[in-house]
């Protein structure tokens, strides 16, 4: 291997604008790469946290309600119209053994029951349409931490005390401190103090959602000791689909992931990642294409000198390896270069950019585009290799 190594490196010496034009192309493709996955990438995860750090990574609900037909008398034929049935707020059976059932489950990091329900919001003349939501707090701040979106008072429920949307306060006119009206209908009402005010950022959330301890709203619904859904949060959030199938076939309760209720989402994170994939393997054509014209061109630059080797007894082989590790290096020194460049374009948006989202850096990202570089370049480099490896010692030395 060492007569190989140095006859390559003396060709690539000996064609320095060559080589360095090639490695320039090289380490731009491959900052190209770099840079260009840790932006989509960091994107992703930036929709993905505005997105989902409002709700769970996994619903779990009561199964559908639905019509129970008698059959028909014998001999009779049964005309059937049948309409969709409505569903009722009625809570899941045996909720308490679900949840525990859920905590021991692998994969998933944070399990809430939650009993949620419509109601009107009043406060003098004024009336607002709310949601309900009774959480155990301890177990639903591991999944939405509504306490980081506090912007007055403090996150408190229970003992008559209620936190709600700050657009829903400012509907209402309501501070701190103030008194809240709430009816859920049949002449259910309860009137709480207003311990905090939290923004999350999504406007419908912000004027509907009204936080309260679980047996606030369950006396409020007319559901004692009910719970009608579960919050799931898991590790991966792209295993939330299967993890939701696994709890369904287990419980016989719906379970919807996220997956599922934001379906454009998914589609728009697809489309994000398949076009990163087409990039790069176009650039990584760009880059075989380079590697192997400017060998090809070297082949035949140094046919006169590839016969004296030849002559002189370095064996095919031989001549095949010296090609091919010059591709290796091409592919390895304007992939490393590549990947400092793309390092630098990364810091350069975290320091002097937009600041909409910081762009992290996978450490295996760069050693995965060095990988496929340096190997793209030995199998760019292997047409050329056998050319020149193919060349008959006396028909080469004569070449002029």
């Amino acid at each position: 291997m060492w007569i190989e190594w140095t006859i390559a490196t003396r060709f690539l010496r000996e064609g320095r604008v060559q080589s360095t034009l090639i490695l320039v192309g090289i380490a731009v493709g491959v900052a190209v790469i770099v840079f260009l996955t840790a932006l989509i990438t960091g994107l992703q995860a930036n929709i993905i946290n505005r997105t989902l750090g409002t709700q769970a990574h996994i619903k779990v609900q009561p199964p559908e309600e639905y019509n129970r037909i008698l059959p028909p008398a014998p001999g009779t034929t049964q005309l059937l119209l049948e309409s969709k049935r409505a569903q009722r707020l009625r809570s899941i059976n045996n909720w308490q053994q679900v949840r525990d059932v859920l905590d021991t489950m692998p994969g998933i990091a944070a399990v809430s029951p939650l009993i949620s329900g419509p109601a009107f919001a009043r406060r003098g003349a004024a009336l607002q349409s709310v949601a309900l939501v009774g959480i155990d707090a301890q177990r639903y701040l591991r999944i939405i931490p509504v306490q980081e979106d506090i912007v007055a008072g403090v996150f408190r429920i229970g003992a008559g005390d209620t936190v709600i949307g700050k657009q829903l306060a400012t509907d209402l006119g309501m501070r701190v401190g103030d008194k809240l009206r709430l009816d859920g209908g049949q002449g259910r009402e309860s009137v709480v103090n207003v311990a905090g005010i939290f923004e999350l950022g999504v406007r419908e959330l912000d004027a509907r959602y009204v936080y309260l301890d679980m047996k606030q709203a369950q006396s409020l619904l007319n559901l004692p000791g009910a719970a009608t859904m579960i919050d799931v949060t898991v590790d991966e959030i792209f295993d939330a689909q299967s993890i939701a199938q696994r709890i369904a076939r287990l419980t016989g309760l719906k379970a919807e992931s996220w997956m599922e209720t934001n379906s454009q989402l998914m589609n728009a994170l697809r489309s994000q990642s398949l076009s990163t994939q087409m990039i790069s393997a176009f650039v990584a054509l760009s880059v075989a294409l380079g590697i192997a014209s400017v060998l090809s061109v070297s082949v035949v630059q140094r046919t006169r000198e590839i016969g004296i080797l030849r002559a002189m007894g370095t064996t095919r082989q031989q001549m095949l390896g010296v090609f091919l590790v010059q591709g290796a290096l091409f592919g390895l020194a304007g992939s490393l270069l590549g990947a400092l460049a793309g390092y630098g374009l990364v810091s350069a948006f975290n320091i002097f950019g937009p600041k909409l989202f910081y762009i992290p850096v996978d450490p295996w990202l760069p050693v995965a585009a060095t990988a496929l570089a340096t190997v793209t370049g030995i199998l760019s480099a292997a047409v050329p290799a056998r050319r020149a490896a193919a060349l008959d010692p006396v028909e080469a030395i004569r070449h002029v």
